[in-house]
């Protein structure tokens, strides 16, 4: 009886190990809390982008991964793509801006 507790305790001990390294991040990958750390930029930068009157923000995209945020998508003019930048830099959490905004 006692050598089949000290089984099952491995068992389960081998299996929560598992589950828990399989939330951490690697170089490629972020773990979970990472995840939700960037989905909360992402949200942040978006919103800061709205907000500012002189953008067309509705035609970029914001995508982030572990603090870097890159910028993609139209923009009329290269003010608009620096200022799109500028406001970005502004958020708490973001670490450096990849600028990838076209011009139409």
């Amino acid at each position: 009886m006692k050598m089949l507790k000290t089984v099952a305790t491995l068992a389960i001990s081998a299996l929560l190990t598992l589950a828990i390294t399989g939330c951490a991040p690697t170089a490629k990958s972020e773990g979970t809390g990472g995840y939700i750390d960037d989905t909360v930029v992402t949200t942040k930068v978006k919103t800061e982008l709205l907000r500012d009157e002189t953008l067309k923000s509705r035609e970029i995209n914001v995508e982030t991964f572990k603090g870097r945020v890159q910028l993609s998508g139209f923009v009329g003019s290269q003010a608009e793509a620096n200022r799109a930048v500028s406001v970005t830099r502004t958020v708490k959490g973001v670490k450096s801006v990849e600028n990838d905004i076209s011009i139409k």
